[in-house]
């Protein structure tokens, strides 16, 4: 019984010992693990800053050896600037003793001429003097009567070309075609009431609308006379709302000119956001659009004026972006070129510095301005856009189509080239074509050869050039024919 006692303690005990060895030999197990990794990452940091090493050291090498190639180099260019500094330095004493045997024989050669001349380089010099004051004053003369006679020429040029602007300004050589609106009737009797009991009507007409209304014996139709092509736009319009509604008495004059007036500028800002649009360009001022747009009842030489500044404004974008300059400020300044013309007669100025100062009073900047300004040669071109704009409205108006002249003046300018081409000697007929844009000169090729049929080419387009006033160009033909005749017995 004490024995069976003893060995269930016994085995208690055991039980109990069992785990605490367990957990030593987990922790040695863990301890050696950890040891074997600690060894790993050991071996693994010792080689690693082995090969760092080895780069650092190839580093190294390699810049030693840029450096070492960098230092022969430098000594090489240094020897070369050496040797360049003593070839210098050899050419500068060189240089010198030329200078030095120079001067001694300028110095002999001077005593050899004075000895020949029996003058003294003083006297030589004082005679010299003399001859060239005496040969300036000669010249001097001469420039002085050209530059008068260029100062008449142009003087007198620029006077019919001031005269010529105020006249177009004013629109009094076009009064019968622009200064001018006809309104139909629809029957003789719509005269009677448009004149109104004791002319009332057509008095209380011409005074609310500032336009003279002409009644004549053209069956069914008047005519309105106005400078003013807003005013009299505005007046067509009264008289064919009038003549429309049948009912024509003072008060409904004045009520009818009010919506028409407000009419027009409708259509005038339209016409000027129109032109915009076309062109591409925005931000422009609301005041300076309505300004613009008043242009499209506006004309010169018969071509119309917002028509022929949206033309320019294309063609300066064109050439613009050829140019690779912006074409934004460029198509800007072309379109607004003309704007002076929109105002009174009343303005003092050309049309070009009203224009400018227009324009700069409603923010355009000053790019915009100069173009504006010198688009006529009144102020040098300073910028690519003067320039660009002065070419646009040269394309612009001098197109085949473009303007309009009156017969008359056409059939003189026509007679004067041929007057012009046939002053030449040697000259069997002469033909002005493609209307007075191109002029042939027949010549007799037993009179005329061919380098005098060139020179004849180039004195007639210089005379054309000097007296007559055209626009585009004119092109000057010479033609001279061989002819061989034999006659077969």
């Amino acid at each position: 019984m004490r024995i069976a006692v003893s060995a269930g303690s016994a085995t208690s005990s055991l039980v109990a010992v069992l785990p605490a060895v367990a957990v030593v030999a987990v922790v040695a197990v863990a301890v050696r693990l950890t040891v074997g990794r600690l060894r790993h990452v050991r071996r693994r940091d010792a080689a690693e800053t082995e090969r760092t090493r080895q780069r650092a050291e190839q580093q190294a090498t390699r810049l030693r050896a840029e450096l070492d190639r960098r230092e022969e180099r430098l000594t090489e260019e240094l020897d070369r600037l050496r040797t360049r500094e003593g070839e210098l330095a050899e050419r500068s004493a060189a240089l010198e003793r030329a200078r030095g045997e120079a001067a001694a024989l300028v110095r002999r050669r001077a005593e050899e001429l004075e000895r020949t001349a029996g003058l003294s380089a003083d006297q030589a010099r004082a005679e010299l003097v003399r001859e060239a004051a005496s040969e300036a004053r000669r010249e001097a003369a001469v420039t002085v009567r050209e530059i008068e006679r260029e100062a008449r020429d142009e003087g007198e040029q620029r006077a019919r070309g001031i005269v010529a602007g105020a006249i177009q300004r004013l629109a009094a050589e076009q009064t019968a075609e622009t200064a001018v609106s006809a309104v139909r009737l629809p029957n003789e009797e719509m005269k009677g009431r448009v004149i109104g009991r004791e002319g009332r009507n057509i008095r209380t007409f011409e005074a609310v609308t500032g336009v003279n209304l002409i009644i004549d014996d053209t069956p069914a139709v008047v005519q309105l006379s106005c400078f003013d092509p807003v005013r009299r736009e505005a007046a067509r319009l009264t008289l064919e709302h009038l003549v429309e509604d049948g009912r024509i008495h003072p008060l409904r004059i004045e009520h009818v000119h009010e919506r028409s007036r407000e009419e027009v500028e409708r259509r005038c800002v339209r016409a000027g956001e129109d032109a915009l649009l076309a062109v591409r360009i925005g931000g422009m001022h609301p005041d300076l659009v309505r300004t613009l747009g008043t242009l499209r009842y506006r004309a010169s030489y018969g071509q119309n004026v917002l028509g022929h500044l949206v033309e320019s404004a294309h063609l300066a974008g064109l050439m613009a972006a050829e140019l690779g300059v912006d074409p934004e400020p460029v198509r800007r300044a072309a379109l607004l070129h003309d704007i002076g013309k929109a105002l009174s007669h009343e303005v003092e100025g050309s049309h070009a510095a009203v224009g400018a100062d227009l324009a700069r009073r409603h923010g355009e900047s000053a790019d915009v301005v100069h173009a504006i300004a010198a688009h006529h040669g009144e102020v040098d071109p300073r910028t690519v856009e003067a320039v660009l704009t002065q070419a646009a409205d040269a394309c612009s108006g001098g197109r085949p189509g473009a303007r309009k002249e009156s017969s008359e003046t056409y059939v003189r300018r026509l007679e004067r080239l041929e007057e012009i081409a046939r002053a030449h000697d040697g000259v069997a007929a002469v033909y002005a074509m493609q209307a007075g844009r191109e002029v042939r000169v027949m010549v007799r090729p037993e009179v005329v050869d061919d380098l005098r049929a060139q020179v004849i080419a180039r004195e007639v387009a210089r005379k054309v050039s000097e007296e007559l006033t055209y626009p585009g160009q004119i092109r000057v033909t010479v033609v001279r024919e061989s002819r061989v005749t034999e006659v077969a017995r």
